[in-house]
């Protein structure tokens, strides 16, 4: 197929297909190329190229210029008018025009006042086609009036006071720069004390004795008329603390002096603003100023914050020792409060400032040129912005579109005016007014119907000559209206092109991105509309790149001797090849030791000076390439173990070939010291977004001292280099030179985009917003864009600014939009982005799921079932389905609901039934389900109840063994914590334990459910028995718990009880029960007792012998407190007691906190030996207490006996 295409415009909205029709002319306003040919008969109607500024201050001492130039075809014809009026220029002597133009001179220098020609002028450029008006420009003269005369008194005051020092100068226009000097014309110095403020005011925190000076003088400089104005001196003196306390002793009492403090140091109270809050408004564009001056003693810092938000940072100043916070190119974004702070060692204050920023209006899209055809259809749109919101009014050829003449091809709805089957006679020029209260904008486009057929502008049979692998770009500019279509085929017969591989640029040129030798031939464009139809050959040669297949190398030669470089290249034999040798970036010195023969340098009798780069440079008419060397010129003597390190850094780095996506690097290369270099590393860095951080752009080989980069649009580079060889990398090259490529329209679009809802009438678009790098270009901005899935509403779009975040209020609930985020800046727009899926807000879901059901398993586990729910009722991403189930008494599942403990399970996705595990048996539960997404619960499904079967009952509770007897015990026990069901009966079992650990027969006895005390008879005396003791339901038997008891040997003796154990466990039979009873048992405990009694008499006697001696005195003076005497009346032993109680110990009962056998009323039970803990058996019976001389101090307690033990009980404690 032919590649044919109808150029398009720049992403332009609905309705403008038919703006744009000269793709020449594609930069600006669309206009009539300016061919010679063309313009000697085509019209264009008028074009306001030059004015002079809305407000327009004069020099009343010259002569007043008000500019207007025009453009048209015919040239048209100016008039003025001034406050309204019409201005005849012809009636006043010293008003003249220039010629072929409208810039009015008024020559006030001869006669004549400023002042006479005050007012607002307007310029009308007019021809057949239309008329084209100027601004509304408003002449002011400047003024630098005189300071009114006062007298100003001499300022007294203490050291540490503050000061200020009013300026108030006259009212000028434009208003004067403020500044404060001596009598010499020396500026005051100023610091965080001393400081002028934006009013002029000169500001002192506190104020020193070096303060004293009689010459602050105010000046005022009015740079437009180059005059100073210079207010009256001010005289101020400070009173030092010397001249303060003879002032003070001269005048106070004693103690009224010594009380004086005339230096107190004090917190920060602001000098301005005032209050604690204040108001400022700035229009968007402009400078903000916010302004805080401290005073206080020691002097205080300013800070400065924003509240809820932060400072921008590239656009944030501070000015006047932090006292000023200036932010510029301020935009509405930075409306808000603002914090100022002002702290010193005594206290803090702060002061808020509300800031409002306002906008005078600014374009969003201002009307654009229009050229049609007859019959044509076309629009005008203009569309600004502001704050407050401007109005749009349209005016034709200068006139109030309301009362100008009628056009039936015109249609205005509100920005925008609609053409229709446009004739020649609807050629005019419209303006666009947009205006709110802080100013206006005014643009004229005009609307031109031409009837042209096309034309190729493009010389014919043009030669274009492009290297291999490189662009090749053939123009073909073209007019014509209708706008043509543009043809391309190449060779005589036409051969078609094929779109994929050419590229047709709007304004006709077709490129060839990588032109091969097969692209060599002729090429031919034809432009075709309803008019007729032109045609333009070109020829198009692909030469070879020109090639250095051997470069020079380094070289290193001794004083004296000679050197010769190489350099042999290649290139199109049908180009001239000429070989330039360069020193040092520099020509070769005039000398006769330098000698170039075609590719070969040759150096004779080198010298030290001849050290440097030597660079070979082949040129063509179409490429060039270049290739450099270093010689280095050492001494003729014998050179010294060579030292081995890293490179020297390259230095001499150049940037050459300067594109827009493109630069050449060339440096020269650094001592290797010895070590060949490998290679060579490039680093750049983005002075305009990213200064001061170096990122890798690319490395190439050792043997390249030059390097082709690629670059990104709107990037400040600037390019180093490292050298590399075997033992490691060089330092740093020194920065190259800055180059900052044109902007473009950005690459890339914002990743990351997702939209997601946080309220059920909201969607969310959020995205990660492009760097600076990525930005291409300055006013970067997004283009968020949404449509409802399967709605029928079309995409709706906001561009925004400095966010990252978009919400889009009023959607229904949870239903799908596509969204997508495009990039854009001053330039243009990113590619189109990809779509992405998002969803807006979910709302609870509003249906409970029915038809539960439930099916018990077992005691502790149930099934749960339910139908799914509507999946437009649930309202969001379906997370699951909850179930809340609970104990509940029978009848009172209505009542002390809140205090009931529910229990929760979530099950994932869309599931329709569940298990709850752990259930309890033998109870009665209750249930319901419920449907949950991202927002949360739905409501809940009627409650359902189900119960659990019997399960088997836990261990009783508690076993104690009372009253034993020579022949029974007694047996109290409390039920299971847990029955899991309904008791049905309690079985025993026990059996006897003899001395040689063998168990007797077991019993088995069943005892009625409802008992908890029973008495087992006819047992055998003094003998243990092992319990083993559980609780039955119908379900079967639960865990068993054991415990041991032994009758008594006779009356009044009890048998020892073991802890209980719960669960089966293996019975052992204590090995200690009946050694108390053996003979040969007691006959050994009477001995050894006996033996004790012995040697506490001899060791009483001894020490009653001893008399008084030192440490005797100091014993009788601090007794030991824990030492007894010998009880007489009773014959035990003294024991050792707690150090702070003396008095005869109580007896008293042992209760095991951990243990449920309780011990009555006899002392002689086991747990008593061993010092009164608790008795301790090891498994063979013997008793694990020991008699000690001392016991560990113990909190005295209730339960425990503190009786001295009995001489059988010692005698019992040594086995």
């Amino acid at each position: 197929m032919q590649l044919k295409i109808m150029p398009k415009k720049k992403r332009l909205p609905a309705g403008r297909v038919a703006l744009i029709l000269f793709l020449c002319q594609m930069i600006s306003a669309l206009e009539v190329p300016l061919d010679p040919k063309l313009l000697e008969d085509l019209v264009q109607p008028p074009t306001i190229t030059q004015q002079s500024p809305k407000d327009y201050i004069i020099d009343p001492r010259e002569n007043i210029v008000i500019q207007c130039e025009a453009k048209g075809k015919p040239p048209p014809s100016f008039s003025w008018t001034r406050n309204g009026t019409h201005f005849d220029i012809d009636k006043d002597p010293l008003v003249t025009m220039k010629p072929g133009s409208g810039t009015l001179t008024i020559n006030i220098m001869s006669e004549g006042k400023a002042e006479t020609y005050e007012g607002v002028y307007q310029c009308t450029a007019r021809n057949e086609r239309g008329a084209a008006i100027s601004n509304n420009i408003v002449v002011r003269p400047s003024r630098s009036p005189l300071w009114t005369k006062e007298k100003l008194e001499p300022i007294t005051l203490r050291n540490g006071q503050s000061l200020v020092l009013p300026c108030r100068p006259p009212l000028g226009l434009p208003p004067p720069i403020i500044f404060w000097m001596d009598n010499s014309f020396q500026r005051l110095p100023q610091s965080e004390r001393v400081s002028q403020g934006l009013n002029g005011d000169l500001y002192f925190s506190n104020v020193l004795p070096e303060d004293t000076r009689e010459d602050y003088i105010c000046y005022a400089r009015f740079n437009h008329t180059q005059t100073i104005q210079q207010k009256q001196p001010i005289s101020v003196k400070v009173i030092s603390v010397d001249e303060l306390n003879d002032t003070i002793a001269a005048n106070l009492s004693d103690t009224e002096f010594y009380s004086a403090k005339p230096n107190r140091e004090r917190p920060p109270t602001f000098l301005t603003p005032e209050g604690n809050t204040s108001n400022k408004e700035e229009l968007r564009g402009n400078v903000l100023s916010l302004e805080c001056i401290a005073e206080g003693l020691p002097t205080p810092v300013i800070y400065w914050i924003k509240e809820d938000g932060t400072l921008p940072t590239n656009r944030t100043f501070y000015r006047n020792f932090k006292k000023t916070l200036q932010i510029i190119q301020v935009s509405e974004a930075d409306s808000g409060n603002y914090q100022c702070i002002a702290k010193n060692a005594l206290g803090a204050i702060h002061h808020t400032i509300s800031v409002t920023v306002k906008a005078a209006p600014y374009w969003i899209l201002a009307p654009q040129n229009l050229v049609l055809s007859p019959g044509e259809d076309g629009s005008l749109i203009c569309r600004a912005n502001g704050n407050p919101k401007p109005r749009i009014s349209w005016l034709s050829n200068g006139v109030p579109i309301e009362i100008a003449p009628d056009d039936p091809s015109r249609k205005i709805d509100g920005d925008t005016i609609i053409f229709s089957n446009v004739q020649e006679r609807s050629s005019a020029v419209y303006q666009c007014n947009a205006s709110n209260e802080y100013g206006y904008l005014l643009a004229n486009a005009f609307v031109n119907v031409l009837a042209e057929p096309p034309r190729i502008l493009t010389s014919a049979n043009t030669l274009y000559q492009v290297i291999a692998n490189r662009p090749a770009l053939l123009d073909c500019a073209f007019f014509g209206s209708p706008l043509p279509t543009i043809e391309w085929f190449k060779g005589a017969k036409g051969s078609a092109l094929r779109d994929d591989i050419y590229v047709l640029h709007e304004n006709g040129t077709l490129e060839i991105p990588v032109a091969q030798k097969d692209s060599t031939g002729t090429y031919t464009c034809v432009a075709r509309n309803k008019l007729g139809m032109a045609k333009n050959e070109v020829h198009l040669e692909i030469k070879d790149p020109t090639r250095i297949i051997k470069q020079p190398e380094y070289a290193v030669v001794q004083r004296g001797s000679t050197v010769s470089f190489e350099c042999k290249v290649k290139h199109d034999h049908t180009l001239t090849l000429t070989i330039t040798w360069l020193k040092d970036n520099g020509e070769l010195p005039s000398d006769g030791r330098f000698t170039v023969d075609k590719d070969h340098l040759e150096v004779a009798d080198v010298r030290d000076s001849d050290g440097g780069a030597y660079t070979c440079v082949a040129n063509t008419t179409l490429d060039m390439v270049s290739a450099s060397a270093v010689l280095s010129v050492v001494a003729p003597t014998p050179t010294p173990a060579p030292i081995y390190d890293v490179p020297n850094p390259p230095f001499d780095l150049e940037l050459t070939d300067q594109l827009d996506k493109s630069v050449q690097l060339s440096w020269t290369p650094g001592d290797d010291n010895n070590s060949p270099i490998t290679k060579f590393i490039i680093e750049y860095e983005d002075a305009m977004h990213e200064a001061g951080l170096w990122r890798h752009q690319t490395e190439v080989s050792g043997m390249q001292t030059t390097a082709q980069l690629k670059l990104s649009p709107y990037v400040n580079y600037s390019f180093r280099v490292m050298a590399v060889n075997s033992l490691g990398r060089s330092l740093p090259s020194e920065p190259s030179e800055q180059y900052l490529t044109k902007a473009a329209e950005p690459d890339t679009n914002p990743t990351a985009v997702e939209g997601l809802g946080s309220e059920p009438d909201n969607l969310v678009i959020t995205w990660k917003p492009l760097n600076g790098f990525e930005s291409n270009g300055p006013g970067l901005q997004y283009k968020v864009s949404w449509l409802q899935k399967d709605g029928d509403d079309e995409w709706a779009s906001v561009v925004v600014a400095n966010v990252s975040k978009y919400i889009v209020s009023g959607t229904p609930t949870f239903v799908p939009y596509l969204i997508k985020v495009q990039a854009l800046n001053d330039v243009g727009f990113a590619p189109e982005p990809a779509v992405v899926m998002g969803h807006s807000g979910e709302d609870l879901p509003m249906v409970a799921p029915g038809n539960v059901r439930v099916n018990v398993v077992n005691s502790t586990l149930a099934e749960v079932h339910w139908d799914p729910v509507p999946l437009k009722s649930i309202r969001g991403h379906l997370q699951g389905y909850r179930i809340y189930y609970w104990k509940a008494q029978e009848g009172s599942l209505k009542r002390n609901r809140r205090h009931i403990e529910k229990k929760i399970l979530t099950f994932q996705g869309n599931k329709t039934h569940g298990m709850l595990p752990g259930l309890e048996p033998f109870s009665h539960y209750a249930l319901n389900v419920r449907v949950v997404n991202g927002k949360g619960e739905g409501p809940a499904s009627p409650d359902r109840v189900f119960n659990t079967p019997e399960g088997v009952p836990s261990a009783p509770s508690s076993l104690k063994i009372i009253n034993p007897t020579l022949d029974s015990l007694t047996l109290e026990w409390d039920p299971p914590s847990r029955p899991n069901g309904i008791l049905t009966e309690y079985t025993l079992k026990y059996q006897p334990i003899n001395s040689t650990h063998e168990l007797g027969p077991l019993v088995d006895l069943k005892i009625p459910a409802n008992k908890t005390r029973w008495t087992l008879k006819n047992l055998n005396f003094s003998t243990r028995y092992k319990f083993y003791f559980y609780a039955q339901t119908a379900a079967g038997s639960g865990s068993q718990i054991t415990e041991e008891a032994v009758t008594t040997v006779d009356e009044g003796k009890l048998a020892g009880i073991l802890p209980p154990d719960v669960g089966a466990g293996k019975a052992m039979a204590s090995r200690q029960v009946d050694i108390a009873t053996q003979g040969w048992f007691i006959g050994l405990m009477c001995a050894v007792a006996l033996l004790i009694l012995i040697l506490l008499i001899v060791c009483f006697i001894r020490r009653n012998k001893g008399g008084k001696y030192p440490v005797k005195e100091k014993e009788d003076a601090h007794a030991d407190p824990e030492i007894q005497p010998m009880k007489e009346d009773d014959g035990t032993f003294g024991e050792y007691s707690d150090a702070e109680d003396h008095k005869p110990l109580k007896k008293g009962s042992r209760t095991p906190s951990d243990r449920t056998v309780k011990k009555e009323d006899s002392d002689d039970s086991l747990v008593d030996y061993g010092e009164g803990v608790n008795g301790q058996f090891n498994e063979d019976g013997s008793f694990i207490g020991q008699y000690s001389g001392k016991k560990e101090k113990e909190p005295a307690e209730g339960n425990e006996s503190s009786e001295a033990p009995s001489p059988v009980n010692a005698m019992n404690s040594f086995v």
